[in-house]
């Protein structure tokens, strides 16, 4: 029987892998966290630095993808995500698997 690596998911993410999974700086990022404190709770270190749990991850996505993507205000999308959040989340993960989908389509066509 082959030896199949484990699936871990990370507790914590710091404030520069969410800034780097998302394409933004790290200031946005703080930004929103600042200003949204009512729907994503990111921990705090000793030092003070930020410690996102995935559901924040999550929301992060979301919020970037309403007002980057669909330019939405951030109040606009702070309510939305306040309002919708269950439906909001299964329309980030439709989109991320479509993404996923279209990657694959392109490798195998420049494979063809």
């Amino acid at each position: 029987m082959a030896y199949k690596e484990p699936n871990i998911e990370k507790v914590y993410y710091t404030i520069g892998e969410i800034a780097e999974l998302l394409g933004e700086s790290t200031s946005l990022v703080r930004f929103w966290s600042n200003k949204m404190d009512d729907i994503i709770h990111p921990a705090k270190n000793r030092k003070g630095n930020r410690l996102f749990t995935p559901h924040d991850v999550e929301t992060l996505k979301i919020l970037h993808r309403l007002t980057k993507e669909q330019g939405m205000t951030l109040e606009g999308a702070h309510k939305r995500i306040k309002e919708n959040k269950p439906g909001e989340n299964h329309n980030l993960e439709i989109i991320e698997s479509l993404k996923a989908i279209k990657q694959e389509l392109l490798e195998v066509k420049e494979l063809l």
